[in-house]
């Protein structure tokens, strides 16, 4: 296997956005190489803690390696970043910081054997957690016409969703399809003549999709920012990062709802329900990242930053 390597996103933004006290307790809920959370640990002092999350094994091995001088303040646990509140819970801690980077690391991409890239064959996997789940290969050969066009859609807004549903349906009549060259083809195959000369891969968005299927990663999201303000000490960041504007939009409506406070209907004249904001939002806008670092780094095209701090709701 190779080495875990992954270029941090919006490194410096993410770093200042946290506020990192040397004292303080953060949570690197997509922990992947370490690369974030060695940065974090840096700013640590003895005091300090740092719990990195991941349901990666060759993530949480490579950032075991990679965080090995910070051992002293360093909890690697094993789970989806989606039960992020459980972790803190079992630890008896509340967060002064929670980071989440979304998407699949460049590690994943680039590691054939992990079946999440079109740009090399392989077997058609796609999980982020090898040891548990249905792979691609599963969904691509189970579900029906009508549920993977919906995916494709959904996930991808893919424009020929179902023709390509179509496709894959027809192509696994006559053998089941078992790696990402072969789905590749197949989506390639359903595709008009105009499309397959777009400067975007033609199967790009088919398999963000599909992967984004195989792991549930939209439903973790919202999972892991519902309440997420209870499991941080007042003053305590929230940070995400997201690529896909399905991913955005859940992290820009769950701030926007703890920062509302208010559930009254808007024809209310008055509050008569007493909800107080929980959090108030750092930059209404999300941040980009530079064109410097779009020139070092251009995986990070489509990076957005949303930073949330939680307020003292007792004062």
């Amino acid at each position: 296997m190779k080495e875990f390597a992954h270029t941090s996103v919006l490194l410096e933004e993410c770093l200042e956005g946290l506020n990192i006290r040397p004292d303080g307790v953060y949570v690197d809920c997509t922990l992947g190489g370490g690369g974030h959370s060695f940065h974090i640990a840096q700013r640590l002092g003895p005091g300090g803690r740092l719990i990195g999350i991941d349901r990666d094994d060759d993530a949480l091995r490579a950032a075991g390696e990679r965080l090995s001088p910070y051992a002293d303040r360093f909890t690697p646990v094993k789970s989806n970043f989606s039960d992020v509140k459980a972790v803190l819970a079992d630890l008896g801690l509340k967060a002064d910081g929670i980071l989440f980077d979304l998407g699949v690391s460049s590690f994943q991409l680039d590691e054939p054997e992990r079946g999440f890239s079109y740009m090399q064959d392989a077997p058609l996997d796609m999980r982020m957690d090898r040891s548990t789940g249905a792979t691609a290969a599963d969904l691509v050969n189970s579900y029906d016409e009508h549920a993977i066009a919906d995916i494709l859609w959904r996930y991808g807004e893919e424009r020929y969703s179902r023709q390509i549903a179509r496709a894959i349906v027809r192509a696994r009549a006559l053998a089941p399809i078992a790696t990402t060259g072969q789905l590749c083809e197949i989506i390639k195959s359903a595709m008009p003549p105009q499309a397959l000369r777009e400067k975007q891969h033609p199967a790009k968005r088919s398999f963000q999709a599909i992967r984004i299927a195989v792991n549930g990663e939209l439903s973790a999201v919202e999972e892991a920012l519902r309440d997420l303000w209870k499991s941080l000490n007042p003053g305590g960041r929230i940070c995400v990062i997201t690529f896909h504007s399905l991913e955005d939009r859940i992290t820009k409506e769950a701030f926007a709802e703890m920062a509302r406070g208010c559930t009254c209907p808007p024809q209310f004249p008055v509050c008569v329900c007493g909800g107080k904001p929980k959090v108030k939002l750092i930059a209404k806008k999300p941040i980009l990242p530079t064109e410097k670092e779009l020139e070092t780094n251009p995986r990070a095209r489509s990076a957005k930053l949303r930073i949330a701090e939680v307020l003292d709701t007792e004062a």
